[in-house]
């Protein structure tokens, strides 16, 4: 049984003509007899009854046209629904994203693009760079946004601009005054993001550079958000290492001081898989992020957890 039968059958059921049914399907009455023909032979079932020169639907002919009318009705819906699709007349971007990118540097991106796009939805969840690769990767997320990065040789992207990281301390702290030795920055009393993510790592990481001992590092709370870090910092618990995106409201009112130590810029991660075609939402999407460096890399190395 094919579309094109069920067509036919609706089409002349509801003419009671096949010449009439044939003249708009543009085909010919031979044509539209033998598609009948085929499927009442096929399935042992007498769909239209003769009645001298005219023909009537039969007992059997009455209940298949209710089911054969549903299933062109759904047939018209799905292909309504690809054409809206494609026409981003509707649509949900699936995103998964670390939590400095989901929760502070995303929202005013999703709040442009659903002023764009106001037919289209915004699926968001909030990870780490293991899990946002993971949603990625088992195809329960487009498009993922990392701080770190995952080594997966199926998942692609780029590289867009990111955030800077610092040092924040109190207004009563001594670094707020005066920049630390390297020294005192090992010995300093921190509160940092747990182990793994990729606030965590990028500091670590930064400090190495500058030369600071790491064996040294005397971390006195580790926390499992930022926004935790933020409030132990604010709490005068110890010196804090945070994106600037965290703590722009703190810092501008002067409850925290960055300190003077610079520590460089980072970039964000953009992933997708690399077999599945993104949906036109998702392309939109992309194409509306500030200043993305296009140069796609492929296996990513695993850098952290965001």
């Amino acid at each position: 049984m094919t579309l094109e039968q069920l067509r036919i059958f609706v089409c002349v059921a509801e003419r009671l003509n096949m010449t009439r049914a044939a003249e708009v399907l543009h085909i010919t009455q031979s044509g539209v007899s033998a598609s009948i023909s085929a499927l009442e032979n096929a399935y042992g079932t007498t769909l239209f009854d003769r009645v001298g020169r005219r023909i009537e639907l039969s007992v059997a002919g009455q209940a298949f046209l209710v089911e054969a009318e549903k299933v062109l009705n759904q047939v018209r819906d799905a292909q309504r629904t690809l054409s809206d699709l494609s026409n981003l007349r509707r649509g949900t971007v699936s995103i998964c994203a670390s939590q400095t990118i989901g929760n502070y540097w995303l929202p005013p991106i999703i709040a442009e693009f659903n002023a764009g796009f106001p037919h289209l939805s915004i699926d968001l969840h909030i990870s780490n760079t293991a899990g946002v690769a993971r949603m990625v990767q088992d195809g329960d997320a487009e498009l993922g946004f990392v701080e770190g990065a995952y080594g997966d040789s199926g998942l692609t992207g780029f590289d867009i601009d990111g955030d800077r990281l610092g040092i924040f301390v109190r207004p009563d702290h001594p670094w707020a005054h005066r920049a630390p030795s390297l020294d005192a920055l090992a010995r300093g009393s921190w509160v940092l993001r747990e182990s793994g993510s990729g606030t965590r790592s990028e500091f670590v990481g930064a400090l190495k550079r500058l030369g600071v001992d790491m064996s040294q590092l005397k971390v006195r709370l580790e926390l499992p958000t930022n926004e935790a870090v933020r409030a132990a910092v604010l709490a005068g618990v110890g010196a804090g290492a945070l994106s600037e995106l965290v703590v722009q409201d703190a810092e501008a009112s002067g409850a925290l001081v960055r300190v003077a130590i610079d520590l460089p810029r980072r970039a964000f991660s953009m992933l997708r898989h690399h077999d599945r075609k993104l949906s036109r939402a998702a392309e939109m999407f992309l194409k509306g992020l500030p200043q993305p460096r296009f140069a796609e890399f492929g296996a990513l190395r695993l850098v952290a957890a965001g």
